[in-house]
């Protein structure tokens, strides 16, 4: 059932472009970022690593006010809650179809942005670490600000609102993986990001029971 679940929430996301959208923009950054600074290759290299982060925490906010709301709105919940599915079992479906929407096609994006930016390739390798390790926390993230905002008005502002802040730990973590001593900072980003998955499930999964309460 679960698997039959992410593969709905997965090509829903595909036709609404919830993976088209989030790439365009993480590109987008990584092309206008040069032309902010200028074409000191030096300054991109040792800035760049950062921005590439920036640009996949905003991006993650891009699908986050359609990944509840339209199942409120429709009244799949209230079909999953009838036919005996837990919206535990049903956030945890929404995690893995959101970060397989956005997750993997950040890191193929990164290949080229990190040409942009003029890093080399051992810092590109960490960045791809990194987002491999972070991007499910960002996804549980906007998972559980989706299910918290879905039955208000103006969600996309609130939902950037709710979610930068607590995303912060993620950026710091993963910015400072990039450093020369940057081991730690991916155990701690992977630890950050582990924990956000865990409590993702049923945090999520409370707030889509009360919607419907």
């Amino acid at each position: 059932m679960i698997i039959r679940l992410i593969v709905r929430d997965f090509t829903r996301s595909f036709a609404n472009n919830g993976i088209v959208l989030p790439v365009i923009f993480f590109l987008m950054v990584a092309t206008l970022y040069p032309f902010a600074v200028g074409p000191d290759g030096p300054l991109l290299a040792r800035t760049g690593g950062g921005v590439l982060w920036v640009a996949a925490l905003l991006a993650a906010l891009l699908p986050v006010d359609r990944l509840v709301a339209p199942d409120v709105s429709n009244g799949v919940l209230d079909q999953f809650a009838v036919r005996g599915i837990a919206d535990e079992v049903v956030a945890l479906a929404k995690l893995c179809a959101h970060w397989l929407g956005f997750g993997p096609a950040l890191m193929l994006a990164a290949v080229p942005a990190a040409g942009l930016l003029k890093l080399d390739g051992a810092t590109l390798w960490v960045v791809e670490v990194g987002l491999l390790l972070g991007t499910p926390g960002l996804a549980a993230l906007g998972l559980m600000t989706s299910a918290l905002t879905a039955g208000l008005r103006g969600t996309s502002a609130l939902a950037g609102l709710l979610m930068l802040p607590l995303a912060i730990p993620i950026l710091i973590f993963g910015a400072g993986s990039l450093a020369p001593s940057g081991v730690g900072g991916l155990k701690l980003l992977a630890a950050a990001s582990l924990l956000l998955v865990g409590i993702a499930p049923f945090a999520a999964g409370a707030a889509m029971r009360a919607l419907r309460e």
